[in-house]
């Protein structure tokens, strides 16, 4: 097999961190347009999400979250799965022919290197914004220490 675990665990994380529109863009972009059936068709529900406190405490409730999931079969017979947080259908279909084609030889180093990897790096983009205009409103604290506390 051409991956392992981990290698199906990085693609489909940069698919499910993905925007729906620069997804479909970049797929059209790269004329790619696989036979496929829809096995599980998009569909939107509910997930409840659990907590541990300070990770290795008892479970709890923490809330819900709407999820959309679907399966395709491309027509050389793989499977592509998908489980995205929201409610586009869409973006569920692509990201499950997506993960399809990324299992088979024929397409695994294309689409790494045209599609996850910029996907990748525009997600490593916004997190690094996102921490520096963090930083930039950070205040910290300390305490000065008086003499007549000793």
């Amino acid at each position: 097999m051409h991956f392992d675990t981990a290698t199906r665990q990085r693609w489909m994380r940069a698919l499910a961190y993905s925007k729906a529109d620069a997804l479909n863009a970049r797929l059209q972009a790269l004329t790619l347009a696989p036979e496929y059936e829809l096995i599980r068709p998009p569909e939107c529900g509910l997930m409840q999400i659990q907590a541990r406190m300070g990770g290795t405490g008892n479970r709890f409730f923490a809330g819900d979250t709407t999820l959309t999931r679907a399966v395709v079969r491309l027509k050389s017979g793989t499977l592509g799965y998908s489980y995205l947080l929201g409610r586009n259908k869409r973006h569920a279909e692509l990201c499950a022919v997506i993960d399809a084609l990324l299992q088979e030889q024929t397409h695994f180093q294309n689409l790494m290197e045209t599609l996850i990897r910029p996907l990748e790096a525009e997600r490593d983009a916004e997190i690094t914004a996102r921490r520096a205009e963090v930083n930039a409103s950070r205040v910290d604290f300390f305490t000065l220490v008086r003499g007549d506390n000793e």
